[in-house]
């Protein structure tokens, strides 16, 4: 099949091409920035354009057998670039996919869509209430697509927990940066709270069972996370041992240290925002039973298998992305303030 990923530069975007050129499948790039990958370049088609701009996107659809749209403004942007590229964009690609006879339309969101909840685990009928920009505007996707899917359109969305995997770093790469330097690294709160993550490998396979099951089996919506996870502290220990320090992860009081961080925030001074700092202690993590029995999901990596090989990829690759920074997962995240207090720990 001819298959679109919008956001096919970034992280995601990267290892879901991969994956579906093992595959056998033609591959087209839609993303705004460049498409540097070596190991790829020239085996795919590569469009740059941004997803708000309705002439690209009409490019980018034609003879399209389907579509997986990956492509969003992450948290740290700014409020007005999240909603029109995150809600806009998306009605974009919906609207030429469908008018340019794309079979379906594959949706990553995100489980920021459930916001803060006072239950665990989280099940795809829960209550949707966004936490910030992000968090409304994954919102407000979700209801573009489902517009289309009441017309009878096959669009499955997919929920993803926070995901990790080679070419991840943003704020991962603070935390591995940490470990590298044989620090100790503090966690808010006490760090027994469970917070389930997934690997981006897992996750491609079940944006793939969406590709090849039958319509009427993959036309729903999936929460997608590992199956096998501790508490904080334990998972993120497991990157601390192995990096081999003797380094241990440090619990620190809650109610301070988030308003600490909301703070820094307001000055810019620290790369954390509301969603991080406000959910880090708490528990995080979704049913994935639905995912299960109907896509045949079967994760195959626990969230400790995910981290540490997250960082074994960070230390292999880390002469390539040692001094740059940006908003994306692609680079790390600047530390600010963050790498002063580094120096205590």
């Amino acid at each position: 099949m001819k298959i679109l990923v919008t956001g096919g530069s970034g992280f995601l975007g990267i290892n879901l091409i991969r994956y579906l050129l093992e595959r056998n499948h033609e591959v087209v790039s839609l993303d705004i920035i460049d498409f540097d990958y070596p190991d790829v370049k020239g085996k795919i088609e590569e469009i740059k354009g941004d997803i708000r701009d309705l002439d690209i996107v009409e490019k980018s659809v034609k003879d399209i057998d389907i579509v997986v749209h990956t492509a969003a403004a992450l948290p740290l942007y700014k409020a007005e670039e999240i909603f029109t590229t995150d809600v806009e964009g998306t009605r974009n690609l919906l609207e030429a996919s469908f008018r340019n006879g794309v079979k379906r339309f594959i949706h990553v969101s995100s489980t920021a869509v459930y916001g803060i909840p006072d239950h665990h685990p989280l099940y795809e009928s829960d209550l949707l209430d966004g936490v910030g920009p992000y968090g409304e505007a994954k919102i407000m996707a979700e209801e573009e697509c489902m517009k289309f899917r009441r017309k009878g359109k096959c669009v499955p969305i997919i929920r993803p927990k926070s995901f990790i995997g080679p070419e991840r770093l943003g704020v991962f790469a603070l935390f591995y940066d940490w470990a590298k330097d044989g620090k100790n690294f503090p966690m808010i709160g006490s760090g027994n709270n469970r917070y389930q993550l997934l690997d981006v490998e897992d996750l491609c396979d079940s944006i793939y069972a969406c590709i090849e099951l039958d319509e009427k089996t993959v036309n729903d919506t999936f929460n997608i996370g590992a199956k096998e996870f501790t508490t904080m502290k334990e998972d993120y220990q497991a990157v601390l041992d192995c990096a081999g320090h003797g380094r241990r992860i440090v619990g620190l009081p809650e109610k301070p240290i988030i308003l600490t961080l909301k703070f820094l925030e307001a000055l810019r001074l620290s790369p954390l925002y509301k969603w991080v700092y406000e959910t880090a202690s708490k528990d995080s993590f979704v049913s994935i039973e639905k995912a299960e029995e109907k896509l045949g999901y079967k994760p195959k990596f626990s969230n400790k298998d995910a981290l540490v090989r997250n960082y074994k990829w960070y230390l292999e690759n880390l002469s390539n992305f040692e001094n740059k920074s940006g908003v994306s997962h692609r680079v790390p995240w600047k530390q600010g303030i963050l790498k002063l207090a580094k120096m205590f720990f």
